[in-house]
């Protein structure tokens, strides 16, 4: 038998966090002057609390941001996608539960859902331009479920850089992420990169991959062909089980998520929801009780 030894904490997050460099560092100092808009607050139909911020844009287009695992709000690289987003409409982002200034705990995409259908709900009632939600990684996938199985669902649908189902452990980077899920240590080390864990799933909620063809807005897949998470088969595997009614860029050079979109792909993704969603009147919000705003 070999005797191996067991790293220290320090030694393990550090091997987490080099791979994810201007991705999952510790979330920076709160710092109100670096984000524009209003800060808003909502509670979701299981009555957790979350934070969020409205930032006013041009008129005819509203656009719900949904960040990624071990993201938030004040992260450099999802402020500039909220910035670059605000240039063509208004947009509303909102921190995940157990991430950033929300409540509760990140169940890492089971009840996620839940905080993005509240967040739609709020942007129904700030705006009557037609809602457009884009989400990012993790963030992506629970775009693409909401869509599906939210009670507010939107007018069409963007998923950068999502996993196309549960549990994939082909990329080391992947493999990371489930050493947090899945080891002892793993909370402990989330907390170090600004996560807070729920427990394990009992039960495994439906993947994109079983639902993406149920969704009845249009659809656009964003897949870098230098993400270290996904590679481009998940886009594709996704955009075949859409049965045609997706859309999927694959981006050359392009890696992972909001520290992999640029600039000219934020404005490309702006400009496709514009004409997405162009001469769709939005519906009236719905009257279940999928949250509730509390400014």
């Amino acid at each position: 038998m070999h005797n191996r030894r067991v790293p220290a904490l320090s030694t393990l997050t550090a091997a987490l966090r080099r791979p994810l460099a201007g991705r999952w560092g510790r979330p920076p100092r709160r710092d109100s002057g670096l984000l524009p808009g209003t800060p808003v607050h909502l509670t979701t139909s299981d009555d957790v609390d979350l934070a969020g911020v409205w930032v006013p844009g041009p008129p005819g287009l509203t656009l719900v941001v949904s960040h990624g695992m071990a993201h938030s709000i004040e992260q450099p690289a999802t402020r500039r996608v909220i910035d670059g987003f605000a240039r063509h409409g208004s947009v509303l982002a909102v921190d995940f539960r157990g991430h950033g200034g929300s409540g509760g705990r990140s169940s890492v995409g089971r009840d996620e859902p839940l905080d993005t259908d509240a967040a739609v709900a709020l942007a129904r009632s700030r705006s009557a331009d037609p809602v457009v939600l884009v989400g990012f990684s993790m963030g992506g996938a629970v775009a693409l479920i909401q869509a599906v199985l939210g009670e507010h669902r939107p007018d069409a649908v963007v998923a950068v850089s999502p996993p196309s189902r549960w549990f994939i452990r082909q990329s080391p980077a992947m493999r990371r992420v489930h050493w947090i899920l899945e080891h002892p240590l793993g909370p402990l080390a989330a907390r170090w990169i600004g996560l807070r864990l729920s427990g394990p799933w009992r039960q495994v909620p439906p993947s994109p991959l079983e639902v993406i063809g149920s969704i009845a807005v249009p659809v656009l897949l964003v897949q870098g062909d230098a993400d270290d998470y996904f590679t481009p088969d998940d886009g594709r595997l996704l955009a075949t089980a859409a049965g045609g009614r997706a859309e999927l860029w694959v981006e050359p050079r392009m890696r992972h998520a909001e520290a992999g979109t640029s600039a000219a792909l934020i404005d490309r993704i702006a400009r496709w929801a514009a004409d997405a969603t162009a001469g769709q009147q939005a519906p009236p919000p719905a009257q279940g009780r999928a949250g509730r705003c509390r400014n």
